[in-house]
C-alpha cells in the first residue's frame, strides 16, 4: 500500500511540476492546477461560494488551491495502489485525471486554445513516471514467493527509494524552474515601474477637514491595504506595450486604444470610494482612493454608442465580465477608465494597466480590473458573470455606516471620554447625518468630516463618557443627503448588498 501510494503521489507531482514548466512557455493561467481551480470556481454554485467566502474571507483562493493539491495527492495515491495490481488500470486512472485537467484548461473563463498543452504534456510525464516506478517496484519484489506477491519487507528498498527520490527531485525542479521562468517572462513589475503618469486636473491633496484623527481609519486607503475581491487565482500580468482596449457592439464604429493612446488623453483625478456587494454590515470590503484616468463617457461618445444599448459588458483579461448600466456611466458622474491609484500607476493586483471605476455602483457591476473590452449591448441579450450567479443586475449602493473604534470587546475607562468613530458612505448620494446610540439611550449626532464630493466615504466621531461599569452596546446609523435613514434590519449581502445597523459591545471598567 505505501509503495503504491508513494508511486501515485510522485507521479501526480511530476504532472504538476512538468505542467508548471510547460506553462512558462504558454502562460501562467494554463498551469494544470490553476486551470482546474479556475474551472472549479465557475462550476461551484453561488449558494456554496457565498457561505464559504463568508467563513474564510480573502483566504478562499489559498484554501481552494490547497484543497486541489490535497485531493490530487489522495487520488494519485489510490491510482498508484491500483497500478501496482494492474498497470493498465492505473494508466487509465492517470489518463482520466489528465483528461479532467485538460477539460478545465479548455473551458475555463478566458481560456486560450493553447492552454491545454501543459495539462497534456504533464499527463504524458505522469504516465512515464508511473510506468518507471511500477517497474522498479516490481524488480524489487522477492522472486521466490509462490504467488509472486511480497509478504514481507522489500529486500531492496534502496533501489526503489532512490528512484522515488529522483522522481521527487525531477518534479520539484520542474516546478521551481517553471515558476521562475513564469516570473521572469510574464511579470510586469518592471514595465509598471517605467510608467510616468501624465498630469491630471483635480486636487490630489487630502481635502482639508476630511481626515479626522480619531476616526480609526485613514481618509485615503493605502494601495497595499485596499480590499481585493476577484476570481483570479494568478494575478494577470498585462504588458502595457501590448495591452489593447476594444470598444465594440452597439456602437457606430469600433474603437481600439493602446496604453499610449490612453496616456495621451486629458486626465482627471478624483477621490472615489469603492465597495464590494458582498461586504457584510461593519465589514472591511470598502476603501477610498484617489483614482486618475479618462472619462468613460468620452470614449463611448467617440465610438458612437447607440440609444438602445442599456448595458456595457466590461471584459477582463481573465475572461470575467461585469455588466454596467449605460445610463449611469453616461449621466455626468466621474466614471473612469483608471490608470492611476493614490498617485502611482495602478498596482498589478488592482488592475494594471487599466481598470474601470464608476462611483455609485458596486464593484461587481462596474469595477473591472485588467480590462480589455467594453461591449455596448443590452441586459436582454447578455449578462455579466455575477448576475448569472444570481446577483442583482442593477443594485443601488446601500447606505452604510461602520464603527471602527473602539473595537468590539475593548475595555474603556469610566469617567474618561471615548472617541466612538468610523466611516459612512452612500456613493453619489452623500451622507448628511451620522448618529450613535449607547445601549437603549437616545440617538446622538456625531461630528462629520468635510468631503470633496458625494462619491467618497465620510468620517465621523462622537465623544462618549462612560458612566457605569459593565458592558455597553454602541450602534451607529446614517442619513443620506436625501433624508433617508439607514434601515435597521440586518439583511444578507445577497443579492443586492447588505443593510442594517452596525453595533459593537465594549466593557467599561473603573
Amino acid at each position: 500500500m505505501w509503495v503504491g501510494g508513494l508511486i501515485g503521489v510522485l507521479s501526480a507531482a511530476v504532472a504538476v511540476g512538468v505542467g508548471e514548466l510547460v506553462a512558462a512557455f504558454v502562460r501562467p493561467a494554463a498551469a494544470p492546477v490553476i486551470a482546474v481551480g479556475n474551472r472549479i470556481i465557475v462550476l461551484t454554485p453561488e449558494s456554496v461560494k457565498r457561505p464559504t467566502i463568508s467563513s474564510v474571507g480573502t483566504a478562499d483562493k489559498t484554501l481552494l488551491l490547497g484543497g486541489i493539491y490535497l485531493l490530487l495527492a489522495v487520488i494519485g495515491a489510490a491510482v498508484g495502489v491500483l497500478a501496482l495490481r494492474n498497470l493498465i488500470a492505473g494508466l487509465g486512472g492517470v489518463a482520466a485525471i489528465g483528461a479532467f485537467a485538460t477539460y478545465c484548461a479548455a473551458t475555463a473563463n478566458g481560456a486560450h486554445s493553447s492552454d491545454v498543452i501543459p495539462s497534456l504534456i504533464g499527463t504524458v510525464a505522469a504516465v512515464g513516471a508511473l510506468v518507471a516506478l511500477v517497474r522498479v517496484a516490481a524488480r524489487a519484489r522477492p522472486a521466490d514467493q509462490p504467488d509472486g506477491q511480497a509478504t514481507g519487507p522489500l529486500p531492496d528498498r534502496r533501489v526503489f527509494l532512490q528512484a522515488g527520490a529522483a522522481t521527487a527531485a525531477l518534479a520539484t525542479l520542474a516546478g521551481l524552474v517553471g515558476r521562475a521562468v513564469q516570473q521572469n517572462r510574464y511579470d510586469v513589475t518592471a514595465a509598471r515601474a517605467k510608467v510616468t503618469l501624465p498630469p491630471a486636473s483635480g486636487d490630489s491633496a487630502v481635502p482639508a477637514g476630511a481626515d479626522l484623527a480619531a476616526s480609526g481609519v485613514p481618509w485615503a486607503t493605502p494601495n497595499k491595504d485596499f480590499y481585493r475581491i476577484d476570481t483570479a487565482l494568478t494575478v494577470p500580468q498585462l504588458d502595457p506595450a501590448t495591452w489593447r482596449l476594444r470598444i465594440n457592439g452597439m456602437v457606430d464604429h469600433d474603437l481600439t486604444l493602446g496604453y499610449d493612446d490612453v496616456l495621451a488623453r486629458p486626465m482627471i483625478e478624483r477621490w472615489i470610494t469603492l465597495c464590494c456587494v458582498s461586504n457584510e454590515v461593519g465589514g472591511g470590503l470598502v476603501g477610498n482612493a484617489l483614482f486618475r484616468g479618462i472619462r468613460l463617457a468620452d470614449l463611448l461618445r467617440e465610438a458612437g454608442i447607440q440609444p438602445g444599448a442599456d448595458q456595457l459588458l466590461l471584459r477582463s483579461s481573465d475572461g470575467y465580465t461585469f455588466g454596467a448600466p449605460t445610463d449611469v456611466v453616461m449621466d455626468g458622474r466621474d466614471a473612469l477608465l483608471a490608470i492611476g491609484m493614490n498617485g502611482a500607476p495602478l498596482p498589478i493586483a488592482h488592475g494594471f494597466p487599466a481598470r474601470t471605476v464608476v462611483p455609485g455602483l458596486y464593484g461587481y457591476v462596474s469595477a473591472c480590473k485588467w480590462i480589455v473590452g467594453i461591449e455596448a449591448t443590452t441586459y436582454a441579450a447578455q449578462q455579466g458573470y455575477w448576475v448569472e450567479q444570481g446577483w442583482s443586475p442593477e443594485p443601488p449602493i446601500q447606505l452604510q455606516s461602520r464603527i471602527d473604534t473602539p473595537h468590539a470587546g475593548k475595555a474603556v475607562r469610566i469617567g474618561r471620554p471615548v472617541a466612538v468613530a468610523g466611516v459612512a458612505w452612500d456613493q453619489h448620494v452623500g451622507v448628511s447625518i451620522v448618529e450613535v446610540q449607547v445601549d437603549d439611550g437616545p440617538w446622538e449626532r456625531a461630528r462629520l468630516a468635510r468631503v470633496p464630493s458625494t462619491d467618497t466615504w465620510r468620517q465621523w466621531v462622537y465623544s462618549w463618557m462612560p458612566q457605569k461599569a459593565g458592558s455597553h452596546r454602541l450602534r451607529v446609523r446614517a442619513t443620506d443627503a436625501g433624508g433617508n435613514v439607514q434601515p435597521a434590519q440586518l439583511r444578507d449581502p445577497f443579492p443586492a448588498g447588505a443593510t442594517g445597523w452596525h453595533a459593537v459591545t465594549v466593557h467599561a471598567v473603573a
